[in-house]
């Protein structure tokens, strides 16, 4: 695959940092990547030249319903929705929160929920919640040999009272990738609600909520290459039956009924444009359409390429990555085996060495890595690291190169004392 590295990395200006004299490598990107500048040129030029509250007659007020209107336009080519199955929020764990509430308005006592204990927070907290009201929690194990599900255990806790089944689509913490068609499946024998937490997933394969036949898909723009804002997907006839938590005056239709108060203007601007990204990337990797992309739209179509071609370059960089740190002693990689689908995201631990303090020496050479549980509550627990420090956590983008692999590699064995 021709991938142009150098014009990727051109568009991001934040690589130019150095710090102590080192350039800075953005390993960071599972908690938020980094912003081309025409994302921060799209915000700059709302600011300016459209800013106004929607709703009214005005040149400004019209330029701000026309841009909300073609961003959702441009988030039901990345979902594989309509636009008015897409609804726009602050961020994802306040999204989860707001569509927890408004389901539990239809939940009595003695139902249950089924959330994961490979989810992030935001999608186990808002659920459990809920059983002050008496509605009854589970949660599905992990296997902590291949840091996946335990499908029979899912099954098992799925009997006819479930009204709910929520995970998350790839962990954030040691990217493992879910079978979320067959878990959507099973919800569907008891008919639950479907709810998929993509904040992870979002940045590292193709959405497509209409062959998953789910019920709502949240994430979080600044996953990829946006600005700090939450999107959900909902499916209409969900939607339309959601009593959600709203104002009176608000419309009581999708995709309004879900978005209360003003919004983000500037951000959905921004959000909007880092999906052109991804588009334009796309364009440029036109081999990987087949007969089934047929009845998609042109930018449906370069947002999967996009998608396809980012995780083209980024995964065999991540395995020879995680190659390497094998080979280093007192080292412990936490990924999935070999052939269980993954995210780029690589987390470790060095033996007798404080993940945090792993993460102050890589940052002293401008190495940006997370160390810590990640908010990934229930894996931290059954992998017994809840209390001493949890993970290092590297996370690939498609700006980073095999040289910043290479410098940070040295780092970590000199850590290690390998060297």
């Amino acid at each position: 695959m021709n991938f142009d590295i150098n014009g990727i990395r051109s568009q991001f200006p934040a690589l130019n940092r150095e710090v102590n004299g080192f350039p800075a490598i953005f390993f960071d990107s599972p908690g938020g990547t980094q912003t081309p500048q025409r994302v921060i040129d799209k915000m700059v030029d709302y600011m300016i030249h459209h800013n106004a509250n929607s709703g009214g007659v005005f040149a400004t007020t019209v330029e701000t319903d026309e841009l909300i209107f073609n961003a959702r336009k441009a988030f039901a080519d990345f979902f594989g929705c309509d636009w008015k199955e897409v609804s726009f929020g602050e961020n994802s764990t306040a999204i989860n929160f707001r569509l927890s509430q408004a389901i539990a308005r239809d939940l009595k006592p003695g139902d249950e929920i089924l959330i994961t204990d490979i989810d992030h927070d935001a999608n186990r907290s808002p659920w459990e919640i809920l059983a002050e009201r008496g509605i009854v929690i589970k949660s599905v194990k992990v296997d902590t040999e291949t840091l996946t599900l335990d499908m029979d255990d899912l099954a098992n806790k799925l009997p006819s009272k479930t009204k709910v089944v929520a995970f998350n689509y790839g962990s954030n913490a040691v990217g493992t990738i879910s079978d979320a068609r067959k878990i959507i499946k099973l919800a569907k024998t008891v008919d639950a609600i479907t709810v998929v937490d993509a904040v992870h997933y979002a940045l590292h394969g193709v959405l497509d909520v209409r062959g998953l036949d789910v019920d709502f898909v949240f994430c979080s723009a600044y996953k990829f290459f946006g600005p700090h804002i939450g999107v959900l997907y909902s499916k209409t006839q969900r939607m339309d039956q959601l009593k959600t938590l709203k104002v009176s005056a608000q419309k009581d239709h999708a995709p309004d009924k879900f978005e209360t108060g003003t919004l983000s203007h500037e951000a959905i601007a921004g959000a909007a444009e880092a999906i052109a990204f991804i588009a334009e990337i796309g364009s440029k990797h036109p081999q990987y359409l087949n007969e089934s992309h047929s009845k998609n739209s042109q930018r449906r179509n370069n947002i999967i390429c996009g998608m396809m071609a980012l995780e083209d370059y980024e995964i065999p960089l991540a395995n020879y990555f995680k190659d390497e740190l094998r080979k280093i002693k007192g080292l412990k990689l936490y990924c999935p085996p070999k052939q269980q689908l993954c995210t780029s995201t690589i987390s470790f631990r060095l033996e007798g060495i404080h993940p945090l303090d792993v993460a102050k020496r890589l940052a002293e050479k401008g190495i940006f890595v997370w160390a810590g549980g990640f908010y990934a509550v229930g894996l931290m627990k059954a992998l017994g690291l809840s209390d001493n420090g949890g993970m290092v956590r590297i996370g690939l983008a498609p700006y980073n190169t095999k040289e910043e692999i290479e410098r940070t590699l040295q780092e970590i064995r000199s850590i290690a004392g390998a060297l």
